[in-house]
Parts: C-alpha cells; structure tokens; sequence
C-alpha cells in the first residue's frame, strides 16, 4: 500500500505551489491510478471493488480539478 501511494508524493511540493507544469504532468501521472482503479473494480468483488470505485471517484476527481486549474492559469 505504501508503494502505491509513493508516486503521489512527487508532485506534492509542486501542487501546494501552484505550478502549472506539475498539475500537467501530474493530471498524467494520475490517469494509471484511475485504470488501475477501473480494472480493480471491475475484476474484485466486496469491499476491494468499493475501494477500487473510490479510488476511481478520486482519480477522476483531481484529473478534471488539474485540468480546470491549467485551464485558468494558461498565459494569454
């Protein structure tokens, strides 16, 4: 579990500081965790597909905030 969540702590300094190129790379970064979650929930059953969807509800969640948040921010 804790190997899962390693690869979410590399672009943490970045999204506290607002920088747009981390929340681009990063709306990447999270697109394996949103299949992952996707093939979790579909082939698990019980409370591991509940946490699967969870983590699918999250991924999808910060994917569309990074993308809104890049929207806003692009230089004009």
């Amino acid at each position: 579990m804790t190997l899962k969540a390693l690869p979410l702590l590399l672009p943490l300094l970045g999204i506290l500081n607002g920088r747009r190129y981390t929340y681009q790379w990063a709306s990447m970064l999270i697109l394996a965790y949103l299949a992952e979650g996707v093939v979790r929930a579909a082939s698990d059953s019980g409370t591991a597909a509940a946490l699967a969807l969870a983590e699918v509800l999250l991924a999808l969640a910060f994917f569309g905030s990074a993308v809104f948040y890049v929207r806003l921010n692009r230089p004009r």
